[in-house]
């Protein structure tokens, strides 16, 4: 299983933070390798991504929501695949972002790229995309 770890803070108040994660149809606008995502239900996403010319299809489950705190996920089909995010209020418009991920690499160029740590990197630049995608907004909108 592979795991990374990351955090980021974004000059939007907590709230905001939270409010825009659960867009989950906005994430193909800061989140590379994936396509779409469409919710199936309060509970279920489904995912359809890209990595590295691998196309995958799944759902994922909600299995924890703390508005404003916290939200975790974790894949019903398909891959292997968990996570979590959490927003910390460090001021009125300031919140850090911590996300972490779980995975299993499932073919050769996929182990490769976790023991070379690019794993890491796409995850920290996602997060990066997503700083500048939520702070580029007008304050208080959806995407």
């Amino acid at each position: 299983m592979q795991t990374v770890e990351e955090t980021i803070e974004v000059a939007v108040p907590v709230r905001e933070a939270y409010e825009q994660w659960w867009l989950f149809e906005s994430f193909p606008q800061f989140m590379s390798g994936v396509q779409s995502v469409r919710r199936v239900s309060d509970r279920i996403t489904h995912w359809v991504t890209n990595i590295g010319g691998a196309e995958r299809e799944f759902d994922a489950e909600i299995v924890e929501d703390r508005p404003d705190e916290r939200m975790a996920w974790r894949s019903t089909d398909g891959i292997t695949h968990a996570g979590a995010v959490a927003f910390t209020q460090l001021g009125p418009r300031t919140t850090r972002v911590w996300a972490r991920l779980e995975w299993s690499p499932e073919n050769l160029a996929e182990k490769v790229g976790a023991a070379l740590g690019f794993d890491n990197m796409q995850v920290r630049a996602d997060l990066l995309r997503f700083k500048e995608f939520i702070e580029s907004r007008p304050a208080g909108t959806d995407a």
